[in-house]
């Protein structure tokens, strides 16, 4: 009777052991459901980056620090050039290097959507993008030297016009068909720099991207990323003039995020908080 009565007591035990472990199983389950449909604000981590770039003082003193520095440096490579047999040019990025698209990033905030092709042209259409702080100053300074300027741009192709009469309406020198070079159907622009030394000398290269340095930039990890950059370090402020840009770039979709383009809004949350350092 006795040994009847044990072993109900532990198949009464197991039952509800499992039970309770099933249930909790299940409400953990539950939990990252809901947790995972919490509405987070696309842009919400953005707004600080977006804010800096049109208010911070900081911002614009980066900026014209950046534009000196390549003054300066093309005054020293005019003033020691050696005979060459092919005229001097500098290549520069076009978004966050001459225009400013911090507006385009404010509607994303305001609308909170992530990056889609309708919206990024509608932008475009409107020419509205203005200056950055030294650009304008820098490059009509260059061509005063005779010193060409190439825009290569992973603007579509199809925005050519558009990008070309935003960039004559603030006054920037050679803006036009033959010098504005946007994406066809490769977004690497290693192609388009060999297209500029085929013709010209390339003295200065200048973005807010390291792709718009070099493709050994491009499709990159973040340590990837970095270990190039300190292989190459001799070359930033001498070749190389990096424009300030926290908002977006390489940096992010391919640092950060990894190059994966599948990740939910939570799981793009997630990886932000994971890759903070902290002690």
């Amino acid at each position: 009777m006795k040994n009847n009565i044990l072993i109900t007591f532990f198949a009464m035990t197991l039952f509800f052991g499992c039970r309770v472990h099933e249930l909790s199983v299940n409400q953990d389950k539950q939990k990252k459901v809901i947790t995972e449909n919490i509405n987070i604000p696309i842009r919400e981590y953005s707004i600080q980056s977006v804010l800096w770039q049109q208010h911070a003082a900081e911002y614009r003193a980066l900026t014209y620090q950046a534009f000196y520095l390549a003054q300066m440096r093309l005054n020293d490579i005019i003033a020691n050039k050696v005979d060459l047999k092919k005229p001097l040019a500098i290549v520069t990025d076009i978004d966050e290097t001459v225009l400013n698209n911090s507006p385009y990033s404010g509607k994303q905030v305001e609308l909170d959507e992530d990056y889609n092709t309708l919206r990024w042209t509608e932008w475009v259409k409107k020419k509205k993008a203005a200056v950055i702080p030294g650009a304008l100053d820098f490059f009509n300074y260059a061509k005063s030297k005779s010193i060409e300027v190439f825009y290569i741009s992973n603007r579509s192709i199809n925005q050519k016009n558009e990008t070309i009469d935003n960039l004559q309406i603030i006054g920037f020198p050679f803006a036009d068909e033959s010098h504005v070079l946007l994406k066809d159907s490769l977004s690497g622009k290693q192609p388009r720099r060999l297209h500029v030394q085929e013709t010209h000398e390339i003295v200065l290269l200048l973005g807010d991207n390291l792709s718009d340095f070099s493709d050994v930039f491009e499709e990159r990890s973040t340590i990837e990323r970095n270990r190039n950059v300190d292989s190459l370090k001799a070359f930033f402020g001498k070749k190389f003039i990096v424009l300030p840009n926290t908002i977006y770039g390489d940096w992010e979709t391919k640092g950060i995020l990894e190059g994966k383009h599948n990740w939910t809004n939570f799981q793009k949350d997630s990886i932000r908080h994971q890759k903070i350092i902290s002690y």
